[in-house]
């Protein structure tokens, strides 16, 4: 995978955000979006997602921002990037603009479109905690 950090999802808005939910083909784990300061324009939410069979995050929205991508990151010598792409692949088994600040304990609601291989789509309704910019609990690895 060329360097490319596809465990680690960051869906940036221009925003997003999440809820734990399972379903039964796929799972939404530890989801958090970063809180915002007054005047920022974008944040992210960061989650594991896990497919049982396989499939694709082909989309996501939420009520706090026009615009929500999902993004990718990758190491590209010693510098990690973000950038958007249209979609993400969930191997089977493995595991955007703000209308309005997001403070600590706020909750973004985010809706994930996942495409399986079968061509099917299935839709998951998450509430996302907001974590403070300076949160004390360190990043999940994923």
């Amino acid at each position: 995978m060329t360097g490319k950090l596809v465990q680690r999802l960051a869906i940036s808005m221009t925003l997003v955000a999440v809820q734990w939910a399972a379903h039964a083909q796929t799972s939404v784990k530890d989801p958090w979006v970063r809180g915002t300061v007054p005047q920022q324009k974008a944040t992210g939410m960061f989650a594991q997602l896990t497919s049982t069979t396989g499939g694709k995050l082909v989309s996501a929205s939420s009520p706090v921002a026009d615009i929500v991508e999902i993004h990718e990151m990758a190491m590209e010598g010693d510098v990690m990037k973000m950038r958007a792409i249209p979609g993400l692949d969930l191997p089977a088994g493995k595991a955007v603009d703000l209308k309005q600040a997001l403070k600590a304990g706020d909750t973004v609601p985010v809706k994930l479109v996942i495409e399986g291989r079968d061509g099917k789509r299935e839709t998951i309704d998450v509430n996302a905690p907001v974590r403070a910019l300076a949160a004390g609990k360190a990043e999940p690895k994923h």
